[in-house]
């Protein structure tokens, strides 16, 4: 039977799989710091520094890391434009935009779920049964 959550059998899978559709949504937008680098650069193009004054808290290191991780997961442009210095540039590319409406929904879904919960930001509750 095929539903709404596998509406082509393409994650129909007895085992987390990376050819599942959903794993790979999930592995693009993986890793601290990473939803707020894509909202960022949805918004526009960015360079290190940039992104540095839009998200002052993050590290250089981690920064780096990141943006190079989005590049080679296919969902951030590097470009380096010439000049003195040199410019470098970040962009999303296609890949990268088709994330955009994931990310409205998991905010939208997050706020649903911190109002169900009594309110808190907390990603995973501490409480059970």
């Amino acid at each position: 039977m095929v539903d709404d959550l596998v509406p082509d059998g393409a994650g129909n899978h007895t085992a987390p799989s990376a050819d599942c559709p959903v794993e790979t949504a999930l592995a693009a937008i993986a890793g601290k710091w990473t939803t707020l680098l894509l909202r960022e650069l949805s918004r526009a193009e960015l360079t290190f520094g940039g992104l540095k004054d839009t998200l002052p808290e993050l590290s250089d290191k981690v920064l780096a890391d990141r943006l190079a991780t989005l590049v080679d997961r296919g969902v951030v442009d590097r470009v380096v434009h010439r000049g003195y210095p040199n410019r470098v540039a970040y962009s999303l590319i296609d890949a990268g935009r088709e994330l955009r409406p994931l990310l409205i929904e998991l905010y939208r879904t997050g706020t649903r779920l911190q109002s169900l919960r009594g309110g808190g930001g907390d990603a995973v509750s501490s409480q059970r049964p």
